[in-house]
């Protein structure tokens, strides 16, 4: 069962990391099959994917300007217009050498600007994680205090119920001594039982 989690936890991890070398060998391979179908040496299509690349590298610049500028916007803007020129040189070209070259930029380029996306999720990651942490041990903190401040009453508690029960046991002791009598007690100056007490026991 773990071996199990510990696989899917791999697998998971490893998706977002090769997500780009799948983007750009995926480009590559569709643009390769599309030169085998006719478009080596056709003007057309390289002027196609030329006015389509400039026209996605536009859109990209326009949504990055601005203080209203969209960053995923422009980037996956970008992102189509490097796509569409290695698709248009790779389609158009006679040989594998300078389609391979453009492949490795393009890939080299969407790794640098995904490490950068990386770094800041990973450290909003790790202080959310870091705010969790300091949530959860002020929570127990406070619970803790709870915890010992219920049982200090409680003991209080405790004990005074001990207390009563070991002070009515004395008044009842001493009020069922032979030739007790409440007055003497008040001449004395001792404290003078409550009449209820003593109605109870004559």
């Amino acid at each position: 069962m773990n071996d199990q989690l510990t696989s899917r936890h791999w697998l998971a991890a490893a998706a977002p990391k090769a997500a780009p070398a799948l983007a750009t060998s995926t480009v590559l391979i569709l643009a390769r099959i599309w030169n085998a179908n006719g478009a080596e040496h056709s003007v057309g299509n390289a002027a196609l994917m030329t006015a389509l690349s400039l026209g996605a590298a536009v859109a990209g610049a326009l949504a990055s300007v601005g203080r209203a500028g969209d960053g995923v916007i422009a980037g996956t803007a970008f992102a189509t217009s490097g796509a569409l020129a290695l698709a248009g040189v790779a389609g158009y070209s006679d040989g594998i050498s300078l389609p391979l070259l453009l492949w490795a930029l393009a890939t080299t380029v969407a790794y640098g600007l995904a490490a950068r996306h990386w770094r800041t999720d990973r450290r909003e990651a790790v202080t959310h994680e870091r705010h969790l942490g300091e949530r959860r041990e002020e929570h127990a903190h406070v619970e803790r205090i709870e915890a010992l401040r219920a049982g200090a009453q409680i003991e209080v508690a405790r004990e005074g119920a001990q207390y009563a029960q070991a002070l009515a046991a004395a008044l009842t002791a001493r009020a069922a001594l032979p030739g007790f009598d409440a007055t003497q007690l008040t001449r004395a100056g001792l404290p003078e039982l409550p009449a209820i007490e003593i109605t109870k026991e004559h």
